[in-house]
């Protein structure tokens, strides 16, 4: 116990407390969520719902130009100079406007192409994607405008917005699944963001007038190149990760059929619950201070905080967990979602070498190291998508946690190689 006081006094866990309460709020909601997606539409409902939920994660990464990271960035270092600041919301605006509008074009025009890409020939939901098509612009304009807002430093606003979407997209999806069954389930993932772009318009009104601030006489292409590394490295992500998870689902539904691949969705929706802690201290607390880091031994001070206050604590929260599995997934889902459980040993080794490996690779993103970012996130996703088939042609569905635990263990090793002066200079 002493332990454990020890790391939760530290400063750390207090610079995440503003945020403790939204990330509470959200994962309760995700998991009455789920809850509902289980009764109602099952796990060959899940699985569905994850295949959009990555083709929307690609979409967003297309639609925003990558450039979510650098409206913070560059709203925070003009928000006092009003010439550069209209010249930053107006360029990035327009174009992702621009961008935007082309892809809404596409989606409408090809939605039975979409839907054979993401769903399959067994289904027909074209219309899921008209409606995307109609909302996209809403839902980009949303994210737009919460980073603007984080740019102000207004990171209580952005907060009450997230915990305000997060209470519209519970009653969103509660209703839609309940009349609409999976197609609810599917429109709900499309209309909640799109809805919350009137809740973030009100608060970003507040800090400044958004439109008398954006203009084609502002519009300024040079300056489209100084967020081309933020760009770049967003797209490679955004983009190539939700289509290998995208290949390996139909990869599960074609050789195991799609209850299995429900069920694998299910484990990666427990899975990214408990990662919402991770992520928000890392980002809240460590990746501001690796930017500003002069020094190796500055770089490494900060690494060792991590592993020495952070993975502890994950780690133990891990056997926790998988000792209390089969209680999750019956609290989470339902009876029939039970073979989950034994996919969580894999499942919670892989992710401990993830939670080892990602404060490495965020040093990627504090030091803009675009080339190297690119090539690791190439290197990684090969390893999963190949090793998750190899060894799903052996252990069946287990297989593919198996492949993500190897994935990530090798992340891990390559990661301490190449940032070894960081870490142990």
């Amino acid at each position: 116990m002493k332990f454990l006081k020890e790391i939760l006094s530290k400063p750390l866990f207090k610079a995440t407390s503003l945020n403790g309460i939204s990330i509470l709020i959200k994962i309760c909601i995700g998991f009455i969520t789920s809850k509902v997606i289980a009764v109602f539409v099952g796990p060959s409902g899940m699985a569905l719902v994850g295949n959009l939920r990555n083709f929307m994660t690609s979409t967003e990464a297309f639609a925003t130009l990558g450039f979510e990271n650098g409206v913070v960035k560059y709203v925070a270092e003009h928000k006092k100079e009003e010439v550069k600041l209209k010249q930053t919301l107006s360029t990035i605006f327009l174009s992702v406007l621009l961008v935007c509008g082309i892809i809404s074009v596409i989606l409408f025009l090809f939605s039975d192409y979409f839907n054979q890409s993401v769903f399959g020939s067994l289904f027909q939901y074209a219309f899921v994607f008209k409606a995307l098509a109609i909302a996209l612009p809403f839902y980009i304009g949303n994210i737009f405008i919460i980073a603007t807002i984080n740019g102000f430093g207004e990171y209580k606003k952005v907060i009450y917005t997230n915990i305000i979407g997060s209470f519209i997209g519970l009653l969103a999806s509660v209703l839609l699944i309940w009349q609409l069954r999976t197609q609810g389930a599917l429109l709900s993932i499309i209309l909640t963001p799109s809805l919350l772009f009137f809740v973030s318009l009100f608060y970003i009104n507040k800090e400044i007038r958004l439109f008398k601030n954006i203009s084609t006489k502002f519009y300024d292409l040079s300056f489209l190149k100084s967020l081309s590394s933020y760009s770049l490295m967003a797209l490679v992500s955004a983009v190539l990760g939700p289509m290998v998870l995208l290949a390996i689902r139909k990869n599960i539904i074609l050789n195991l059929g799609i209850e299995q691949a429900g069920f694998w969705e299910a484990m990666g929706r427990v899975s990214s619950y408990y990662f919402l802690f991770i992520s928000s201290i890392i980002g809240i607390y460590f990746l501001p201070k690796l930017t500003v880091a002069k020094t190796n031994q500055e770089t490494k001070s900060l690494f060792w905080e991590y592993y020495k206050g952070i993975l502890p604590v994950f780690i133990i929260g891990m056997v926790i967990i998988y000792f209390l599995r089969d209680f999750i997934v019956q609290l989470l889902f339902t009876k029939e979602f039970l073979p989950v459980s034994k996919l969580f040993f894999w499942q919670l080794v892989g992710d401990i070498f993830k939670a080892a490996s990602i404060i490495l690779g965020y040093q990627f993103f504090a030091k803009k190291m675009t080339l190297a970012f690119i090539i690791s996130e190439i290197f990684s996703l090969t390893v999963l998508y190949f090793s998750s088939i190899y060894f799903l042609s052996i252990y069946s569905i287990e297989g593919v946690v198996m492949a993500h635990a190897v994935t990530f263990g090798t992340y891990f090793l390559t990661l301490v190689v190449y940032f070894r002066k960081s870490l142990f200079a």
